[in-house]
């Protein structure tokens, strides 16, 4: 690996990661010296790179302004490809046209070979038989984003009508249901929503305590017990 290939993988490396990675991992991860990955990331500062940190804090890519665009490995395109065109043909309209849309914009940055990956695919996207229902999705997703509250007017697995405040958490996509998971104000607990059995939705205005991290992770630890869809 040349010195330039080498600062190329090393700014690659840390685009993917949030937080400060130490420099042990990233010469773990380049098959480099500690003292290799120093030099690198001094000559890229001296470059202009915006990195942060230092030797025992780790280091963070604060700004990639001065980076050249993103590249995709052959594998990488292909994983890409795949996930979007199941996108395109198990989730409804909105998200649908969003992946046509992205991946459209992958075809127009990668280079020409990587073009020819994307035009002749090498999978095929099983149909998924009988219809999903999607019709409530954008809403929920809507205020998944927002950090709000949406009432639910719920018809349960007994057919008895319920109307639900529920603070949205994630959208569980699987073959042939979809499940709004989430903190039902009525049961005072996480419940999972069919959501073929939401008659209507209706997003609110009001923000729900906390944070969506804080909110995410205590359905992760809710998880671990059970998984009730409510009834």
């Amino acid at each position: 690996m040349t010195k330039t290939e080498r600062l190329l993988a090393l700014l690659q490396l840390l685009r993917c990661h949030r937080y400060p990675v130490t420099a042990q991992r990233l010469a773990d991860h380049l098959h480099i010296s500690v003292r290799t990955v120093y030099r690198d990331i001094l000559c890229l500062q001296q470059q202009g790179v915006d990195i942060a940190g230092s030797a025992g804090l780790g280091y963070l890519l604060k700004s990639d302004g001065h980076l050249p665009p993103l590249m995709f490995s052959r594998q990488e395109i292909d994983a890409l490809v795949l996930g979007l065109n199941w996108v395109s043909r198990h989730t409804d309209a909105e998200l649908k046209l969003a992946a046509q849309h992205a991946l459209a914009k992958i075809h127009a940055v990668v280079p020409d070979p990587l073009t020819h990956a994307i035009d002749h695919q090498s999978f095929l996207i099983a149909s998924r038989g009988e219809a999903v229902f999607e019709k409530h999705l954008p809403e929920i997703r809507q205020a998944i984003h927002q950090r709000t509250k949406i009432q639910l007017t719920y018809r349960d697995l007994k057919e008895a009508t319920s109307t639900r405040t529920v603070w949205p958490v994630v959208i569980g996509y699987f073959e042939q249901v979809r499940l709004l998971c989430g903190w039902c104000e009525l049961r005072q607990a996480f419940r999972n929503f069919r959501v073929d059995r939401i008659e209507d939705v209706r997003v609110t205005e009001t923000h729900y305590p906390g944070t969506r991290h804080q909110l995410l992770k205590r359905w992760r630890e809710y998880q671990n017990l059970r998984h009730p869809i409510d009834s």
